[in-house]
């Protein structure tokens, strides 16, 4: 059974880090293209950051420089994503989201909540 399941989430103050991490099993996770999306409400869903099977990272001009995702597959894959510095305007649901070709899993999501 595929599962992504996120854990991290929180309320913190502006300036703050959260770290979110993604575990995933049921599948060879390590050959997939692993993201964070998020949405804030009444808003759509975009994407955070991606890290490829390969390493390769892409990160959406918000959140260069204070946001960082990893990924470690020694057993289940793991997705990371370390957050810092962190602006109301990051206030959002976050989910987990595993890409390959025309296979695409999320997780249930995560609140991440930040406080002016």
């Amino acid at each position: 059974q595929v599962q992504l399941v996120e854990s991290g989430g929180g309320l913190v103050q502006a300036g703050g880090s959260l770290r979110l991490s993604c575990v995933a099993s049921g599948n060879i996770f390590s050959f997939y293209d692993m993201g964070w999306y998020r949405q804030a409400p009444g808003k759509q869903r975009e994407l955070v950051a991606s890290i490829t099977s390969r390493g390769s990272t892409n990160y959406a001009d918000s959140v260069k420089g204070r946001f960082t995702i990893s990924r470690d597959n020694a057993k289940n894959t793991v997705v990371h994503l370390q957050m810092n510095s962190l602006k109301p305007e990051d206030t959002a649901v976050y989910y987990c989201n595993a890409a390959y070709t025309r296979y695409t899993y999320w997780g249930q999501g995560t609140q991440v909540t930040v406080s002016s």
